[in-house]
């Protein structure tokens, strides 16, 4: 499939040179590096001046059969590039790949301008060549960096700082934050409100409980389209350099993660749990409040955790427990079914 120039525009072609430094990768001595290519594309489409990928020994057929000018690939399936085709040896293949779409397709730099739409408070401070959108909204105090851009109808709000580079996409807000580089929040994400919390009145009602606290976003953290990360309660709420949100996750109160952790669509984390540097939750997992998640664990799609996760260990199931564990009693049901 080609990718559509209304809205990513038209490549910029490279030569085999770039597209080398880019993937991270190098090709057999004596290769031309000033051929040029015009864009990327996968196997099955790919022609004569175009780069391709491969990262999976499933779709060796398709490789074979592939048209691509050059293809990214593992050192070990250099012998499987068909001829003309010019082999890019690189250790890391999905992450040369990435890279090389970015080289030939980079994000739009902002331009910076101001929508005579957009409201800025007179105090709120703009770094050099931001861009602000049509109705977005800047309220008092407010601090963006350098670069940054806000989409239409984006709210940073009331004593918010963005790092350089901060992009707020349309419809998205953010309150009582403070912001590092490079963070993106998808249209309609929602950052900073109110916390789930309440007290139970005498008289059976409920009363909110003052959410005090702020969000504090790491570096290059990316949150997804309709998510949400409720600011602290009497503490604050922290997402650590790199975390990246899927759509529709919630971030309860008082959260806070370590570096680079994944969470995919639906997932759940209520208020006060720990979790640690690279973990990642599967889709619709729920995870309790007031629990921990050691390092680089793993919990698998719509699984429930209700108690603490020691490091480096994968979970399953509801409730959740060591993988081995929830994959013996799902045989065993299956026995007792038969």
């Amino acid at each position: 499939m080609a990718v559509d120039p209304r809205f990513h525009g038209a490549p910029h072609p490279q030569d085999l040179a770039a597209v080398v430094a880019a993937a991270g990768g190098h090709v057999a001595a004596g290769t031309d590096t000033t051929r040029r290519f015009a864009g990327a594309a996968p196997l099955h489409s790919a022609g004569p001046d175009e780069v391709s990928f491969l990262d999976n020994r499933r779709y060796l057929p398709a490789l074979r059969g592939s048209r691509a000018g050059a293809v990214i690939l593992h050192p070990d399936l250099a012998a499987e590039v068909p001829p003309g085709s010019v082999a890019i040896l690189a250790a890391q293949t999905y992450l040369g790949w990435c890279r090389v779409l970015r080289l030939f397709h980079p994000p739009p730099a902002p331009v910076a301008s101001i929508h005579p739409t957009a409201a800025i408070a007179a105090d709120a401070s703009l770094g050099a060549g931001c861009e602000i959108g049509p109705y977005a909204v800047v309220e008092s105090g407010a601090e963006l960096g350098a670069g940054c851009v806000l989409g239409p109808h984006a709210v940073v709000g009331r004593g918010v700082v963005l790092g350089p580079g901060c992009r707020i996409g349309a419809h998205a807000s953010i309150s009582h934050a403070i912001a590092g580089r490079e963070v993106v929040l998808h249209p309609g994400a929602r950052v900073g409100q109110e916390g789930f919390g309440f007290a139970v009145t005498p008289t059976g009602g409920f009363e909110t409980v003052p959410q005090l606290g702020r969000v504090l976003l790491g570096d290059h953290v990316e949150i997804g389209a309709n998510s949400c990360v409720d600011r602290g309660s009497a503490q604050d709420t922290v997402l650590g350099p790199g975390t990246r949100l899927d759509n529709l996750v919630q971030i309860g109160h008082n959260v806070r993660t370590g570096r680079g952790c994944v969470l995919v669509a639906q997932v759940g984390i209520s208020g006060s749990t720990l979790l640690g540097d690279f973990v990642t939750l599967g889709g619709q997992a729920g995870v309790v409040g007031h629990v921990s998640i050691g390092d680089g664990a793993r919990i698998s799609a719509q699984a429930g955790v209700s108690k603490d996760v020691p490091a480096r260990q994968d979970w399953a199931g509801s409730p959740a427990r060591p993988e081995r564990e929830y994959k013996r009693t799902i045989v065993q049901l299956r026995r007792l079914g038969r």
